[in-house]
């Protein structure tokens, strides 16, 4: 089983989402039974609770289920997932600063470079889910098609 683990600040915005629209990706490919997600993030604040009622309108009116609470990051998942995709730098450093773990760690705008976006935009103050949808539908294309070629899916 390839384990994809994606890394907001607080799990509740991007990283559910990503976790959503790539497990989606991956059923509607029939590798449900090669690759899963879950997501986590780096701060505290919002653990237990469901995603953001913005992201959970992107996922409704594009008909992605989704089955999230919010947990942080734990050290463990270093090693216990094969991919760690954090939505932006900020995140990537706080992933760094823990011991280094097995995962592979490259943030998710790197899988899909011909938009030339570093980071994926926090929208949690600035209510651009739309925005962000946009992004991680791209990516998230790009990272299943890495990860089917890599491990010939």
């Amino acid at each position: 089983m390839i384990r994809v683990l994606f890394v907001c600040l607080g799990n509740i915005c991007r990283s559910p989402m990503a976790e959503a629209v790539f497990e989606y990706k991956v059923k509607n490919e029939g590798l449900s039974e090669f690759v899963q997600a879950d997501s986590a993030g780096t701060g505290p604040w919002h653990v237990g609770k469901p995603p953001h009622t913005g992201t959970l309108q992107i996922l409704k009116a594009r008909g992605i289920p989704w089955k999230h609470k919010a947990r942080m990051m734990r050290e463990a998942d270093l090693n216990s997932f094969d991919y760690i995709v954090p939505m932006d730098e900020e995140n990537l450093k706080e992933i760094q600063a823990l011991p280094q773990g097995s995962a592979v760690l490259t943030k998710l705008m790197a899988y899909a470079p011909h938009l030339g976006v570093a980071d994926v935009p926090d929208p949690y103050y600035t209510g651009r889910f739309n925005e962000v949808y946009l992004l991680v539908e791209e990516a998230t294309r790009g990272l299943l098609e890495s990860i089917k070629q890599k491990h010939n899916l």
